[in-house]
């Protein structure tokens, strides 16, 4: 068998082919077979074995698929085939295709990476208030080698690499909880049921890492102000450390260049607690993020329980409109749920006369109409010549509008008038049940809704009773749950509501202030 090479010159990419081939977690979970067996010390896989180390949900029925599989990754560069002499027993089976498949140093590698990136994308991160600790603790352990005439190589180096170690998993972790906590505010992969479960756990952990990184971050601060004129001597020391350990023909550079990287590493740290040159410090805007992040998730709570609690806001309201647009039968029921939602009708100045408007009605025509297809305007020769109808001198005669403010008065008057029977259908003399009712005429029942609306807008769970007033302080209606079970039905032209029965008070409060 022709093993191919698996080097990055001559492979490239190629053991991270298996990602993206039709039988990917199939071979996913060979490579973590081969990944557990190398902990184990162990060199070599048989295809019987590595059958048996797949998990049982994901085992295929025959092993011809693992052997398969194990070709093709052998052909990626992720495995390395050797003949398999140890089961040998007779000439035939010296001939006879057997292997034994161990990882190549490419492989192992893209399953490194793939672990790392798996770990990376599920991480959620945490604020370590003890890592804050440690910090004071080795900076304290730096500030007493400091004042040593020869400090110690190999404590200073173990102090500093434990310094750099405990800051940069407290960066890491940082980072990546105010990630994952603004996704918990934005609810983005998060069920709303574990949010509301944890929420008080949550703001009491960010509250108490806000009071450690309160009185921790200025100690800490303080201490790297007290070595930053004594720090140099030490990385010194910890670089010609790790000098020791370098190859020959990294020796001339080695001290120079983890001087400069354990440079950078303190800089790095003294950035992330000491504000310098107009800029804030890292810790600051740390606990300005954790602070901000409370009152964002206070209100995330209270959108979820106003949410539970029947009020809706102007997105679900729009998205219950399209579908009631969405279910209409046809387009002339669509222009009439559009007049009644939003109320824009067309515009009908007081200077068109009756005869147009007759005109109109007799003779529609579509807005979809052509203007080369409908019937011409006629238009004032004065107004094609000047584009005006005024003429010039005297002004025009004031239009007498007496007949329209009439009407409109006669129209205010007949609404009123509408309104005031409706209150007077809905107001009941003392607590009646709302299977009582009876039919409702549409006014008196479009006014029993709003009114119900407003009541059951201010109903929490657990609660028997409630009472809310109208928009306009008219009317008032006391609302109490009944523990009978029983459905009301108000009848009204349109149709018939239903819905469970409660004890209902409805008051004209117009009618008991004229009293």
């Amino acid at each position: 068998m022709t093993v191919t090479p698996s080097g990055p010159d001559a492979a490239g990419y190629s053991p991270f082919a298996h990602l993206t081939a039709p039988n990917a977690p199939l071979y996913r979970q060979v490579m973590r077979a081969f990944l557990a067996a190398k902990e184990r010390f162990a060199v070599h896989l048989r295809p019987d074995d590595v059958l048996a180390a797949l998990p049982a949900g994901d085992r295929p029925v025959e092993l011809d698929s693992v052997v398969k599989a194990l070709d093709s990754l052998v052909e990626w560069g992720n495995l390395r085939a050797d003949p398999d002499t140890a089961r040998v027993t007779a000439v035939e089976d010296f001939y006879r295709k057997r292997f034994i498949y161990q990882l190549t140093q490419a492989g192992e590698a893209a399953e490194e990476a793939l672990s790392a990136y798996d770990e990376a994308l599920g991480r959620r991160g945490a604020l370590q208030a003890v890592a804050l600790h440690d910090i004071v603790t080795q900076l304290r352990a730096l500030l007493v080698l400091a004042a040593e005439q020869a400090p110690d190589p190999a404590k200073t180096h173990l102090a500093l690499d434990a310094l750099a170690s405990r800051f940069s998993a407290l960066a890491d972790n940082a980072r990546a909880f105010m990630g994952s906590l603004q996704r918990t505010i934005d609810l983005h992969g998060v069920e709303e049921e574990a949010f509301l479960a944890y929420k008080d756990q949550l703001i009491q952990y960010l509250e108490r890492f806000i009071q450690d990184l309160i009185t921790l971050g200025g100690r800490i601060a303080q201490l790297i102000l007290e070595l930053d004129d004594h720090i140099s001597p030490l990385l010194r020391t910890a670089a010609a450390r790790e000098a020791t350990d370098a190859s020959p023909e990294q020796e001339a550079h080695a001290e120079q260049e983890a001087y400069e990287r354990w440079a950078g590493r303190w800089a790095g740290l003294a950035g992330w607690f000491v504000s310098r040159d107009g800029r804030e410090s890292q810790a600051r805007l740390l606990r300005g993020r954790a602070l901000g992040a409370v009152p964002q998730l206070l209100a995330v709570v209270r959108a979820l329980n106003e949410r539970r609690a029947g009020r809706s806001d102007r997105s679900a309201d729009f998205r219950t409109l399209a579908r009631w647009f969405a279910e209409a039968p046809d387009d002339a029921d669509r222009h009439r749920l559009w007049r009644t939602a939003f109320g824009l009708y067309p515009a009908r100045h007081l200077s068109v006369d009756a005869e147009t408007l007759a005109e109109r009605t007799a003779h529609p025509v579509p807005a979809a109409t052509p203007w080369g297809a409908a019937d011409p305007l006629r238009i004032s020769p004065q107004l094609r010549r000047t584009g005006s109808y005024e003429r010039r001198g005297r002004s025009r005669k004031v239009e007498d509008r007496s007949a329209a403010r009439r009407h409109l008065a006669e129209l205010a008057a007949k609404q009123a008038a509408e309104t005031v029977a409706a209150r007077a259908r809905l107001a009941t003399r003392g607590a009646t049940r709302l299977s009582e009712l009876g039919e409702l005429d549409p006014l008196a029942f479009g006014l029993f809704l709003q009114l119900l609306g407003d009541a059951l807008a201010t109903w929490r769970p657990g609660m028997t009773r409630t009472s809310a007033s109208s928009g306009d302080g008219s009317m008032e209606i006391r609302l109490t749950a009944l523990a009978d079970g029983r459905i009301a039905e108000v009848r009204t032209p349109g149709g018939t509501f239903r819905g469970p029965d409660h004890a209902i008070e409805i008051t004209d409060l117009t009618v008991r202030e004229e009293r």
